[in-house]
């Protein structure tokens, strides 16, 4: 497996996943891609049914990792995900399962389900790549005796997840940006309340996308990056994004599960059962997973991406025209982890929407920073957007509230904001026949004001985060520069 910049830097020197997993950005600013999808068949399908959780993480990453001998690869799956792990299930018999499908009902002819991503250490559905992501940096690292500084940026989530893997790992310090203020207050407390030395939490006066820019900014100084041996755990790192694919593999079988006998007598991807699904969206990094999982021959029909408030990638998959905000311009909503309008994994899709075609893409993006945006309205590659099975909607504070409480009283079921504003979505693309898959992002206790607006009482908390906003914080507040963000790492890197 060789892996390319989206910007088509060294095009031609193979990199391997090893490679590219501690770089995060390429050295051009673009984000690495294979250079060619493995495919998904279907007599695979058919195998994996079967499957544990672990052993089929080990299947897809097989696909993408020819680099680390099979064995340590198994073995690093069967380590991550573990019913010891993901013991958070809402029923706790299903912590084996890693992510539960859990059906709804039937709505307009449509099975409608939500698959539970959110089982581990912090309560989101982040804890499914990261905890993968911080064994490998581990392995990767004590092959070689290195050190990595990982740096990256939260609206809420990211953050903890990468916290929590992280933590006390060999050879790995974590500073990790997010905007003050601006998140929940158990999403901060899960953060802040770390006391591990290889932690550093830093409070940005802004908002997300000023983080993000921030990582960028640091990465993108390459003398800067090498001297301090800087990655990412945020999507732009590939690895992310595979660990992400899996759960689009284990929900697509979960929910055809009664085709499972005929698998086996089908002649080819066309004749096996699709499924739709809808994915809240801020950073475009889980439904990319998704995309890619379809360009590998998964049986995707659509793929719903629900935005909240903050509506730019809903704006473009409608009119073409993909128009990042500014902070003045960004909303602080209910639905905090998707208050962002900068998604810094679009680009692997407009890659693959552009025929792979680096120099237009480096082209757009480059206008992108210039002008804040880029118009592909009039374009031939637009009218072809819906081969790639993507269609789109934004939820509103008053429909991700109805929601919740429609949701609780129809189905007993109670969920967080977030996954909110994709079951508002995903109703909109209900058809007869075809399941759809709901992703959920997080467990409400994230998100408890919220709760207790719509439902007049708080979420129930897991014993292990009980009062985890009474422990002491430990955090520092800094302004969205650069280069004090560059002088706080070198003085905190031995």
């Amino acid at each position: 497996m060789n892996y390319i910049s989206t910007r088509g830097a060294c095009a031609n020197e193979r990199r391997t996943f090893t490679d590219i997993l501690l770089a995060g950005l390429a050295a051009d600013g673009g984000l690495y891609l294979p250079a060619v999808y493995p495919s998904i068949t279907p007599d695979e399908l058919e195998h994996w049914r079967n499957l544990s959780y672990a052993d089929l993480a080990y299947e897809v990453l097989a696909k993408f990792c020819d680099d680390i001998p099979a064995k340590d690869l198994r073995e690093l799956t069967r380590r991550t995900y573990t019913a010891q792990i993901y013991r958070h299930a809402r029923e706790s018999e299903k912590a084996e399962q890693i992510t539960p499908l859990k059906a709804l009902g039937i709505e307009n002819g449509a099975p409608l389900y939500l698959l539970e991503l959110s089982n581990g250490p912090t309560l989101a559905f982040k804890d499914l790549a990261m905890q993968l992501l911080g064994r490998l940096f581990e392995y990767t690292l004590a092959q070689s005796g290195a050190q990595l500084n990982i740096l990256g940026a939260t609206s809420g989530d990211t953050g903890s997840a990468a916290e929590y893997a992280m933590r006390g790992k060999q050879g790995v310090r974590v500073f990790m940006l997010s905007p003050h203020q601006k998140m929940s207050s158990f999403q901060s407390a899960q953060m802040y309340s770390l006391q591990d030395p290889n932690i550093f939490n830093l409070a940005v006066t802004g908002v997300f996308d000023d983080c993000q820019d921030l990582v960028k900014a640091v990465s993108n100084d390459h003398v800067f990056k090498a001297q301090y041996k800087i990655g990412t755990v945020n999507s732009i790192n590939w690895a992310r994004v595979v660990a992400q694919i899996v759960y689009y593999v284990k929900g697509w079988l979960a929910a055809t599960q009664p085709a499972a006998t005929k698998l086996g007598q089908t002649s080819g991807p066309e004749a096996l059962p699709k499924v739709s699904f809808c994915v809240p969206s801020g950073n475009f990094g889980n439904v990319c997973a998704g995309h890619i999982a379809r360009m590998m021959g998964l049986p995707i029909d659509k793929l719903v991406v629900a935005t909240n408030e903050n509506d730019v990638l809903d704006e473009f998959f409608r009119t073409g025209v993909y128009r990042i905000r500014d902070a003045a311009g960004t909303y602080h909503t209910s639905s905090p982890s998707m208050d962002i309008s900068k998604a810094s994994n679009f680009e692997r899709f407009v890659f693959d929407l552009l025929g792979r075609d680096a120099a237009r893409v480096r082209h757009l993006f480059h206008q992108l920073e210039a002008n804040k945006g880029f118009d592909l309205s009039g374009s031939g590659d637009f009218a072809r957007i819906h081969q790639f099975g993507f269609v789109s909607g934004r939820s509103s504070h008053q429909e991700r509230m109805a929601t919740i409480q429609q949701t609780y009283a129809r189905y007993a079921t109670m969920i967080d904001t977030h996954t909110a504003d994709g079951l508002t979505v995903a109703r909109r693309y209900l058809e007869p026949g075809v399941p759809m898959v709901v992703l959920e992002t997080a467990q409400p206790v994230k998100f408890s004001a919220a709760m207790r607006e719509a439902l007049g009482r708080d979420p129930e908390r897991p014993a292990a985060f009980a009062k985890i906003e009474e422990l002491p914080m430990r955090f520092e507040v800094v302004p969205p520069d650069a280069q004090i963000l560059k002088e706080f790492i070198a003085a905190h890197t031995g």
